[in-house]
């Protein structure tokens, strides 16, 4: 048995890059970053902040969300899986990448950069590129509007 998941929360670095396809399949593109506290380790010794950067990918429904709201600075809750992938460059040079296929995202700014507010709902990949399927998009509120943890 084995398992591939990831969590990641941290921050926007960049506006997405949306690409749209044939038969309205889509696929968002951006990077997160992670930052580990400075911290005093054994011995006194000084431990700096480190941020580390994820590349993202969002495929299906997700796609239109992360357009409508994702934005550099938003922060973000993502639970995915990690690919990694060789390809040839312009260059003829072979690079290797690695990125996080997002299964679920969720909003954690409270506001978008032009003021307005982000719906505050987790939401999960559908199987299909293409339009979102309305059911599957989880809230994490309860029918009160109060925070439910999806822990």
């Amino acid at each position: 048995m084995s398992v591939n998941k990831v969590i990641l929360l941290g921050n926007v670095g960049k506006d997405p890059d949306i690409r749209y396809f044939d038969q309205n399949r889509a696929v968002a593109n951006f990077t997160l970053a992670t930052t580990e506290r400075a911290h005093t380790g054994k011995n006194d010794q000084q431990i700096p902040e480190r941020t580390e950067w994820h590349n993202i990918v969002v495929r299906g429904g997700l796609v239109q969300v992360v357009e409508r709201f994702v934005h550099k600075g938003s922060k973000l809750y993502i639970e995915g899986k990690i690919r990694s992938r060789q390809y040839v460059d312009r260059d003829n040079q072979n690079r290797f990448v690695t990125e996080i296929l997002v299964d679920e995202l969720e909003i954690l700014s409270k506001r978008e950069p032009n003021g307005n507010s982000a719906p505050a709902a987790r939401y999960t990949s559908t199987s299909e590129l293409g339009e979102p399927d309305e059911d599957n998009y989880k809230s994490v509120y309860d029918d009160e509007g109060d925070y439910t943890s999806p822990f």
